[in-house]
Formats: C-alpha cells, sequence, structure tokens
C-alpha cells in the first residue's frame, strides 16, 4: 500500500506541475519532451544493474516497450487537441474514467475475483470521477469531435494495461528502474521527431522556463510509474483494485490540492464525488 500510496502522491504533483505550466507560461510540448528525458534518465541513475544498449535491446519486453513510449507522446497529442475542442474537463473525465480498460482486462484476462463491495466500490468510483471533475457550466462535447475524448479514453486505458501486461509477463523487479527509462526515453525520441516533422523543434521552444518546468515534471512521473509498477507485483490487492484506487486517489488529491495550493473553489456536485471517491476507495481496498 505504501508504494501505491507514493505512485499517487507522485502522480499528484504531475496534475499540480501542469496547472503551473498555464501560470508561468511554459511552452508545454517543449517541457513535456524535456520531462520525458529527464524520467528517462532517472531510470538510469536507479538501474541497480549496469546494462548495455545490446543487452537492453535483447530484452524481450524491449520492442513493446518502445512502442509503448511512442504511445504515450500520440495520446498526450490527441488529449491536448482534445482540451482544445472539447475542453479540459471533458478530457479529464475521459482520462481518468479510462480505469474501466484496465479493471475490466485483468478481471476477464487474468481472472481477478472481485466481491460485490468492491464492485459497488468500482461503479462509486466512476461516479466520483465525474462528479469531482466537473464544474459549475457543465461537461459539454462537440458532437462532430466526440471521437477525441472516446480516443483518449480508449489511449489512456490501453497505457495503463499495457503497463500491466508487460509487468506481469516479462518484468523482473530489477527491471523496473531500465523499463521506465527505456519508455520515457522512447516518448522522448518520439517528441524530437515529432518537433522535427512539425518544424517547430528551434531552440526558442526550449527557454530556461520549458527546461526547468520538464525537470519539475520529468522526476514525480518517473516514480509514479515505478511505484506503480511495484504495487501492482504486490499480492495484497488485485491489479483491478489497484488501478481502481491509484486512479480515484489521484482524482481525491489533485482536488484538494487544488483547494490548498490554488484556492479552487468545488461546488456540491465536485464534494459529493470527494465523498463518493472516500467510499469507493474504503469498499475496493478493504473489503
Amino acid at each position: 500500500m505504501i508504494d501505491l500510496a507514493l505512485s499517487v502522491l507522485c502522480s499528484s504533483l504531475i496534475f499540480v506541475v501542469f496547472k503551473l505550466f498555464s501560470v508561468y507560461k511554459v511552452h508545454t510540448l517543449s517541457a513535456i519532451i524535456t520531462n520525458y528525458v529527464v524520467a528517462s534518465i532517472c531510470g538510469l541513475v536507479f538501474n541497480p544493474l549496469t546494462i548495455s544498449l545490446p543487452q537492453l535491446m535483447s530484452k524481450p519486453w524491449f520492442l513493446g516497450t518502445v512502442l509503448l513510449g511512442v504511445f504515450f507522446l500520440l495520446v498526450f497529442n490527441i488529449m491536448a487537441k482534445s482540451s482544445q475542442i472539447n475542453g479540459v474537463g471533458v478530457t479529464s473525465v475521459a482520462t481518468k474514467m479510462s480505469l474501466v480498460v484496465p479493471v475490466l482486462f485483468a478481471v476477464m484476462h487474468y481472472r481477478d475475483k472481485l466481491s460485490i463491495l468492491q464492485i459497488m466500490g468500482i461503479i462509486l468510483a466512476l461516479a466520483a470521477v465525474y462528479l469531482a471533475s466537473s464544474r459549475e457550466s457543465g461537461l459539454k462535447m462537440e458532437r462532430n469531435h466526440l471521437w477525441l475524448p472516446v480516443l483518449v479514453f480508449l489511449g489512456s486505458g490501453c497505457i495503463d494495461t499495457s503497463i500491466k501486461f508487460i509487468q506481469e509477463g516479462y518484468l523482473m523487479d530489477s527491471d523496473y528502474p531500465i523499463f521506465s527509462s527505456t519508455v520515457f526515453g522512447a516518448a522522448a525520441l518520439s517528441g524530437f521527431v515529432f518537433l522535427g516533422i512539425k518544424g517547430t523543434g528551434t531552440a526558442a521552444n526550449f527557454r530556461f522556463k520549458s527546461v526547468l518546468g520538464g525537470i519539475c515534471l520529468g522526476i514525480p512521473n518517473y516514480f509514479s510509474i515505478f511505484f506503480l509498477l511495484r504495487a501492482l507485483n504486490h499480492d495484497s490487492l488485485n491489479s483491478a483494485s489497484i488501478f481502481t484506487i491509484n486512479n480515484v486517489a489521484i482524482v481525491l488529491f489533485t482536488t484538494l490540492l487544488g483547494i490548498i495550493l490554488f484556492k479552487e473553489i468545488l461546488t456540491s456536485k465536485n464534494w459529493l464525488g470527494v465523498g463518493l471517491a472516500v467510499i469507493s476507495i474504503v469498499l475496493v481496498a478493504l473489503f
């Protein structure tokens, strides 16, 4: 549970850093790519074993991990596009509700057992995500661009599912740092290629505050994945429960951080979502 709590903490810090990007006018894409570079370096620094490139490429999980890194950047760009067209609220809800994908995969593929109370907790978790993420004006979507939040939902869910699939089938405990380094390194390389294709890869985009923002984002980003992998390796909770608690706890904690750090004001609907989040975590974790 400690690893899961640390993963939630690191993931929540990511949302805080993103919030600060808008405050300090940080160039988001440049900071994101820097973040991937920093997260990849963290994996190399904390890797307990020395490994050469040929040894790394011979790992059974290497190719899938590289593709996952490319997918990281692809999903990020879809999220950015959806936020611009459908709004941040819709995109945020689509991202957080994607917990359904890894939960269903865990139940169907790994035969994870869920009690009636845990199933109720998962249903409450979905309601909590919606209510806690909604704002006074409600969630409005452009019908012609409904496919964007759908892709965000599926893409985010597939990322979590892929992490679980690789962790369960191919990774040893000692592989966690270098696996994380590889996935973030692939995402960083994809980002530089993307900038090159768009013709926006100029030094002007990588100003000091963008690089600093990327560093502040990259460190918790690395540890959010690292601690999630460790949590998934515990026998105390199955993966369906872990993904549910992880997503809902992040919603709960980031909401509270928003109140404390950014003086955000919650509606009665938001507070109801917070209450349901607490209940859902209790049901999933203890029953």
